[in-house]
């Protein structure tokens, strides 16, 4: 049985509080490793670790110390297949579904390179008689940030990527489920250039979150995962005087036209609402078709393809279209779900309840589930299931389906597919959702732009990546300097405008 670490100081250290988390093979259900789940003690022995490297970290330029991010992602190209590889292995997503999530986040970093530029202030000379005002965008000091499951390499690298580019210290607190991949990131980084104890990463469940809460020296926190914690953690960490961004769930409608190519409209919706098994915050988990006659026209396109998609685990090759869940109780959790939408009225157009897969019985695997005619108060459509459950609900009218999107307590991302350019517009203009795609079905945006939701899936006025995450990980500072010519005299003792 391997026993995974922490990373401190440039190096693995050994758990010391003695409590573990098993980590399993979602595949086959065996316990493949245990890691160390860290005390308060360990947690704050970390951060002053960090806050000992800080200081030194932010006087490096920022062209330096963008030359680290450049390294980094020579060596996250470099070794691609063995993190996606242990991706895999402990996350149970495919292996090119694994490379992608080390690939979106190498995508951050290589936005990072632009510090220099993304670190500027603004100047005004001769603001009043020989007086000039700056700003500066300064390091907040030590960061902190708290990842999901589910993207155990994008979502690490969203957050330290930044903060490590803009002269902070990070201390990662990664899920105990996949925690492999976030301390094999430690390692290229310090690999790259980056000075020990700068990154920190500390497994730990809620009591390593509330140390980091609670640690005065911890500046800020970043969050992705449920919207219970989510709030939990913005409000505590606010009340801490920390500043704090925190990304929840999601229920992400697809509107579907009369007049949208019914073909590509399944397909977008089998591969937004099944990949990874349903367990991404983007995932399409609604699709909302207008009028019976779409409706109709859809679940026909879509029955046939939800049947034949492959399940299985990451080693038989890229032929699979979505590997397990990530653990025993999701699965239970996923069925449950499944069994009430069947008891409130759904109509189960796929079954995969039943799913069994030969050598594998032990693992994580759920089959792919398809409702038509959900209605809003049946549990499956408030719910976030995150499973391979995709639930249909008819809309009689473009404003109906519209509302249906902009009445949901979450609002992380949303789609519509159509022809008609003045239909998309107004559909873009008028949805309180915060990430919308036309035509695109999970618009997760590039690195240069923001990510953030509303509603209850984003708690925070600042979003990740894009120009936001350099807002976030710095402070302004504004200067008035004022160099005197020749000898004066006197003081003055009024608040006098400038001339």
């Amino acid at each position: 049985m391997q026993e995974l670490s922490h990373y401190v100081n440039g190096d693995h250290a050994k758990g010391g509080s003695g409590r573990f988390a098993d980590v399993f093979n979602p595949a086959t259900g065996e316990v493949q490793s245990k890691v160390p789940l860290a005390s308060k003690a360990e947690v704050d022995a970390a951060v002053a670790t960090a806050a000992a490297a800080q200081p030194a970290w932010a006087a490096v330029n920022p062209q330096r110390r963008a030359r680290v991010m450049m390294e980094f992602v020579r060596l996250l190209n470099r070794d691609m297949d063995k993190l996606a590889e242990a991706l895999s292995r402990e996350h149970g997503k495919t292996f090119p579904d694994a490379k992608g999530d080390v690939q979106r986040g190498l995508e951050v970093v290589e936005f990072c390179i632009g510090a220099p530029h993304l670190l500027k202030g603004e100047y005004t000379d001769s603001a009043g008689p020989g007086i000039d005002m700056y700003s500066m965008r300064q390091p907040l000091g030590v960061t902190a940030g708290i990842t999901p499951f589910n993207f155990p390499a994008m979502i690490p690298m969203w957050m330290f990527a930044p903060a490590l580019a803009c002269g902070n210290a990070f201390i990662l607190k990664p899920s105990e489920r996949d925690p492999s991949v976030p301390l094999m990131l430690a390692e290229l980084m310090e690999e790259a250039g980056l000075p020990k104890g700068v990154l920190q990463v500390v497994n730990g469940d809620k009591e390593a979150v509330d140390a980091l809460l609670d640690n005065p020296v911890v500046q800020s926190i970043g969050f992705v995962g449920s919207t219970p914690i989510a709030e939990y953690i913005y409000s505590r960490g606010c009340a801490a005087g920390k500043r704090v961004q925190c990304f929840g769930g999601a229920k992400n409608h697809m509107i579907i036209m009369p007049d949208a190519d019914m073909d590509q409209a399944a397909d977008a919706l089998v591969g937004a609402g099944y990949g990874a098994a349903g367990e991404r915050c983007m995932a399409i988990s609604v699709a909302v078709p207008v009028g019976d006659e779409t409706a109709d026209r859809l679940i026909e396109k879509l029955a046939p393809r939800v049947e034949k998609l492959q399940v299985g685990p990451y080693t038989a090759g890229n032929d699979i279209d979505y590997g397990p869940v990530v653990t025993a109780a999701a699965k239970e959790n996923i069925l449950k779900l499944v069994q009430t939408g069947i008891d409130q009225g759904a109509e189960l157009v796929v079954d995969g309840r039943d799913f069994k897969l030969q050598g594998y019985e032990d693992g994580f695997f759920v089959g792919p589930h398809l409702f038509d005619r959900v209605t809003p108060d049946m549990d499956i459509y408030r719910k976030e299931i995150f499973g391979p459950v995709l639930s249909t609900v008819r809309a009689q009218s473009y404003e109906e389906a519209l509302g249906l999107a902009m009445d949901h307590e979450y609002g992380n991302g949303t789609a519509i597919y159509t022809r008609d350019g003045d239909t998309a517009r107004d559909f873009a203009n008028r949805i309180n959702i915060g990430m919308v795609g036309v035509n695109v079905p999970i618009p997760v945006p590039l690195a240069y732009h923001s990510f953030g939701g509303w509603k209850k899936s984003g708690f925070g006025d600042l979003n990740q990546h894009g120009t936001d995450s350099f807002k976030f990980y710095t402070r302004t500072k504004t200067v008035t300097a004022r160099w005197p010519s020749g000898i004066k005299e006197g003081g003055e003792f009024n608040f006098k405008a400038m001339e």
